[in-house]
């Protein structure tokens, strides 16, 4: 990718300071990085294990939550 970042569309920045990728941009970028990026499109198929099964775990959680 060449083109210049946009906040909100590509990314945002959370209160405590850190940048996190939005989904769209990572689905865009076409691959799991295995770093365990907060909005991984592609369920964090190359993070290591156990860590992917937490970050699985905890998305799932959230969703179910938002779904209440």
């Amino acid at each position: 990718m060449s083109r210049q970042l946009e906040e909100h569309k590509d990314y945002y920045i959370l209160p405590d300071g850190r940048l996190v990728f939005t989904a769209g941009y990572l689905a865009e970028r076409g691959f799991c990085c295995g770093n365990g990026c907060l909005n991984c499109p592609y369920d964090y198929i190359r993070v290591p294990e156990p860590k992917r099964s937490v970050l699985l775990a905890n998305r799932n959680a959230h969703e179910k939550r938002d779904q209440e």
